[in-house]
């Protein structure tokens, strides 16, 4: 089947390789020709595991091509998805500007009937629209159908291509058909497609998204009440977890979450809740919880070094989550603004996600090549992203880089008691902090070695 992807960010670009691997003719399209220029030359703009090796294997063999000509790909296909940004209004609802600017443009450059696939995460009613509007004076009737997507960044590549599910928002039989062909390379291999009207697809992708945060702050909130009780979240965490109604994913305590989904979507959630009267309460509760817990961090070193003013600090992890470059709504970027304000030197590293972050912060931060380097002659470290690196460095060899010896752990990656064992005054999420003087040093290192291991950290499901 021939497709066009309109829209070459993380999730248009997954997408489309994605069909390209099972055997689709694909075009992807984005009005941004240096990223097009890019893409044609098999470098990856974004950072997504596993993604340069399937997009230069396809654009070896034909099946995959790039282009800003708009009007040259839909002449190309048959089937077209919109992936493009719905960002956050100032109340909280979704700008569907970019939405609409191509719904607009294929009304005026299509030359035959085309199913239109909205893939971007769009409020109710959007798909209904746009039809309304693709149709309007125009004298093909062209078909829309919502396809939410459920991509995690860092496991983008994994889940388009073994889906856990395919939602697909239909409003006439012939799109399902076109759909069901389309998907039928990844139902084979067992992936459900379930097919509903416009509206409750449009719905499920913000109910995924809604119930996954509030997990995540529900988990916090428990976390920060353990801290002050004298219990350990972990803990708790493995006597609940076990029970396969609750689990551990998405479960995790932690600085907050945030990236281009969790953040927008609770709010826009909230937003069209507003239009019709719906209240939104537990959403608005989410949302509280998790701007509350972006400032654990900062409170905690606060609480070990007194004033800020001058005190050289590093910051670990900058992307909102690991296996990605993207710090949208980043808990990390909160605290870098909020130690800056506080008058803190700040010395960073992130594994990807240093470029990103220098459009932003510039000068104003320092910027180390590795974990150690951003750690030279600082007070504290503050852990913001749970990276594999990070849980990997040397204690010894981190404790003679730093001036000082606090550890804030926003993820909860270290055992309390080896790191009060390495000389550490150590913090942490919903566990009690540490120093050496608090610890019997000989009946830690009498310890065993190996522990049973439990998931720590959560995944998250989108991009």
């Amino acid at each position: 089947m021939n497709i066009a992807v309109l829209g070459s960010g993380y999730i248009g670009l997954v997408t489309g390789t994605s069909f390209a691997e099972v055997g689709h003719n694909v075009v992807c399209v984005d009005v941004d020709q240096r990223r097009i220029a890019q893409l044609q030359q098999g470098r990856l703009p974004v950072f997504e595991p596993g993604l340069t090796d399937l997009l230069r294997a396809n654009l070896g063999s034909g099946r995959l091509t790039f282009t800003t000509d708009l009007e040259q790909a839909l002449s190309l296909c048959s089937v077209v998805f919109i992936v493009v940004g719905t960002p956050q209004r100032d109340d909280g609802s979704a700008n569907l500007d970019f939405v609409w600017t191509v719904v607009d443009q294929i009304r005026e450059m299509a030359r035959d009937e085309k199913l239109v696939v909205i893939k971007s995460t769009v409020p109710v009613g959007t798909n209904r629209e746009a039809q309304e509007r693709l149709n309007t004076g125009c004298d093909m009737q062209h078909r829309v159908a919502s396809n939410p997507e459920f991509l995690r960044e860092g496991l983008a590549v994994d889940d388009a291509l073994g889906p856990d599910r395919i939602v697909i928002g239909v409003g006439d039989p012939k799109s399902q058909q076109t759909l069901e062909e389309l998907y039928a390379p990844f139902t084979q291999r067992g992936a459900p497609l379930l097919s509903m009207e416009w509206e409750s697809a449009e719905v499920t992708k913000y109910v995924a998204d809604c119930l996954l945060a509030t997990k995540i702050s529900y988990v916090n909130e428990m976390a920060n009440f353990c801290e002050a009780v004298g219990a350990d979240i972990n803990s708790v965490r493995r006597g609940i977890g076990h029970d396969p109604r609750i689990g551990f994913h998405c479960f995790a305590p932690g600085a907050g979450y945030g990236g281009p989904c969790f953040p927008k979507d609770i709010r826009a959630m909230r937003a069209m809740g507003r239009s019709v009267g719906a209240s939104m309460r537990i959403l608005q509760a989410v949302d509280e919880v998790n701007e509350a817990q972006k400032s654990r961090v900062l409170e905690k070193l606060a609480d070990q070094l007194g004033s800020l003013a001058g005190v050289r600090i590093a910051v670990w992890g900058l992307a909102f989550k690991p296996d990605t470059d993207d710090i949208r709504e980043s808990p990390g970027l909160d605290l870098l603004q909020q130690l800056l304000e506080a008058g803190a030197i700040v010395q960073v590293h992130d594994p990807q996600a240093m470029d990103n972050v220098r459009h932003f912060f510039g000068d104003d931060i320092c910027y180390g090549a590795d974990p150690y380097e951003a750690a030279e002659a600082t007070e504290a470290v503050a852990i913001m992203t749970e990276w594999p690196a990070f849980q990997a460095v040397d204690l010894g060899r981190l404790r003679d880089t730093m001036a000082g010896n606090v550890i804030v752990d926003g993820r909860n990656l270290f055992d309390p008691a080896q790191m009060a064992a390495s000389g550490f005054r150590y913090c942490s999420i919903g566990r009690r902090s540490v120093a050496r003087s608090l610890v019997d040093v000989d009946a830690i290192e009498a310890m065993p070695t190996t522990v049973p291991t439990v998931p720590t950290t959560p995944t998250a499901p989108t991009a």
